[in-house]
C-alpha cells in the first residue's frame, strides 16, 4: 500500500507541476497582446473559437471579444483569412452565423471568411481546421485562459499556432475565478484525448482554405456548410 501511495502521490504532484507549468509557462512566448500587435508574426489564418449567444441575438461578451481581436488581425494585415469555428447543434441556434453576421457588419470581406459549422470544442476545431480546411499555420483568437489549452492541441496536432489575447473589456471577478478554474479539468480532458483516446470528431470532404476559396459556387456559406 505504501508503495502505491507513493507513486498516487508522485503522479498528482507531476500532474499539478506539468499543468501549471503549460498554464502559466510553456506558452508565454507564443501569446501576444494588443500591444504587441505590431510584433506578431504573420499567418495565413485566424481560427476565431465560437462560444454563446444571447436568445435575443445578442453576442456574449466572450464571443465579441474574440470577433473583435480577430477583426484587428485582419486589419493590420496578420492574418489573410478568419476561420470562424462554432457550433450549430439546431437550425435556431448557429455561432458561426452570428460571427459572420458580425463580422460583416464591421466591414470584413466575406470572400475572406471561412465557417467552420462542427466546432463544438476546441479539440474538434483544431482537428477539422487541420483536415477539412488544410490549415497549417494560424493564429488563435480566443482569451488569454483559454489560449494554452488551444495552442498545446495545435501543437500535438501538428499546426503551427501563436495565440492572440482577446480579452479587451473588465469582466467581473466571479467570471475570471470561473473560468480560470474550469480550464483545469479542461486541460487534462484535452490531455486525455490528444494522447490516449484520439477521438475523431464530425469530418467531411476536404475543403482546403486556399483551394476552393473565392470560386465562383454561387453560394459561399452553403459551400463551407458541413
Amino acid at each position: 500500500m505504501a508503495i502505491v501511495a507513493v507513486v498516487v502521490l508522485a503522479f498528482g504532484l507531476s500532474l499539478i507541476g506539468w499543468t501549471y507549468w503549460t498554464v502559466h509557462g510553456r506558452y508565454e512566448k507564443q501569446i501576444f497582446t494588443p500591444a504587441a500587435l505590431t510584433e506578431i508574426p504573420e499567418k495565413s489564418v485566424a481560427i476565431v473559437f465560437g462560444a454563446g449567444y444571447w436568445s435575443n441575438g445578442l453576442l456574449s461578451t466572450i464571443l465579441r471579444e474574440r470577433l473583435d481581436a480577430a477583426i484587428e488581425l485582419y486589419e493590420a494585415d496578420k492574418v489573410q483569412v478568419l476561420l470562424f469555428s462554432g457550433d450549430n447543434p439546431v437550425v435556431d441556434y448557429s455561432e458561426p452565423a452570428k460571427m459572420l453576421e458580425y463580422a460583416l457588419s464591421q466591414g470584413i470581406p466575406r470572400k475572406d471568411i471561412v465557417l467552420d459549422y462542427a466546432g463544438r470544442r476546441t479539440y474538434d476545431t483544431c482537428y477539422r481546421a487541420r483536415d477539412i480546411f488544410a490549415v497549417t499555420d494560424a493564429t488563435l483568437v480566443t482569451q488569454r485562459y483559454h489560449l494554452p489549452r488551444a495552442l498545446e492541441t495545435c501543437r500535438v496536432l501538428g499546426l503551427d499556432a501563436i495565440g492572440y489575447s482577446a480579452n479587451r473589456y473588465e469582466h467581473q471577478g466571479y467570471y475570471l475565478i470561473f473560468y480560470r478554474l474550469r480550464e483545469i479539468p479542461a486541460l487534462w480532458n484535452c490531455w486525455w484525448d490528444l494522447y490516449v483516446t484520439h477521438p475523431t470528431p464530425v469530418l467531411g470532404d476536404p475543403l482546403p482554405i486556399f483551394g476552393v476559396r473565392g470560386q465562383e459556387n454561387g453560394n459561399s456559406e452553403v459551400a463551407w456548410r458541413l
